[in-house]
């Protein structure tokens, strides 16, 4: 598996590059056919974080945590990236998709004059998937909610985690 790691706000020297590409490579024991891992390493003030995301079988694992020191930082997100992997080993290697990708772009409305602005636009590749494996993304994520691509009905989705646990599904319904 390669590793690829960039740094924000800090230089990479070799003996860090070196600690976070052996420990980050040790996932690969765990997972079949994983090509690359990106690995952002972020000093904000006193914090010290480290973003890694890993694409699986058109599946994102990622994991973040930040602490005083990086490399500290490294091993807590290798622990959690571990668990993750564990907590969906059976489900990863068992999926399998087809279908081509598809762009959802934000709306880019015309905000007010003194009211809220969009500040930032996400665009990323959907592929077509069932609501049971768009809430195992989106918890593999460690996100609230998550844009798919329903396969049963072919439109665009939103599967969200609702205060009681449970989870909620937006359908879109055109008038």
């Amino acid at each position: 598996m390669k590793v690829n790691v960039r740094g924000k706000n800090i230089e990479v020297t070799p003996a860090l590059r070196e600690y976070v590409e052996k420990r980050i490579g040790k996932l690969e024991k765990f997972l079949e056919g994983v090509e690359e891992a990106q690995v952002k390493l972020v000093v904000e003030k006193e914090n010290h974080k480290v973003e890694v995301t890993i694409p699986i079988q058109g599946m994102i694992l990622r994991g973040e945590e930040a602490t005083g020191d990086m490399y500290a930082s490294t091993d807590l997100v290798l622990e959690k990236l571990e668990k993750q992997i564990e907590k969906y080993k059976g489900k990863l290697g068992k999926r399998g998709r087809n279908g081509g990708d598809k762009v959802v772009k934000a709306p880019a409305g015309e905000p007010a004059e003194d009211g809220p602005k969009v500040v930032k636009t996400k665009r990323f590749a959907i592929k077509p998937m069932p609501v049971d494996e768009a809430i195992m993304q989106m918890n593999l994520l460690g996100h609230s909610f998550f844009v798919f691509s329903n396969a049963e009905t072919e439109q665009v989705n939103v599967v969200y985690l609702r205060k009681d646990g449970n989870y909620g599904l937006i359908e879109p319904e055109f008038k």
